[in-house]
């Protein structure tokens, strides 16, 4: 759904089947089960970029961030 607006709705359906038949590939391949990565898991692998791109967005939206870190419990 998210791809839709930008490519149109058949471009978007071929991109989805891609990566589905892509993660099957994998699978059959290495003869693995599926696993979700998650939701955050870009977020995680680069905590960097991820600030960057909130920091950018934010600053589109005409908003000033500041990132102060969480104090260990």
């Amino acid at each position: 759904m998210r791809l839709v607006p930008r490519l149109g709705k058949k471009k978007a359906l071929v991109a989805l089947e891609h990566s589905m038949l892509t993660a099957v590939w994998h699978m059959l391949t290495d003869d693995t089960a599926f696993h979700d990565l998650g939701g955050d898991y870009y977020a995680k692998h680069d905590p960097e970029r991820a600030l960057r791109r909130i920091t950018r967005q934010a600053n589109a939206l005409g908003l000033t961030v500041r990132f102060e870190p969480i104090e260990a419990a």
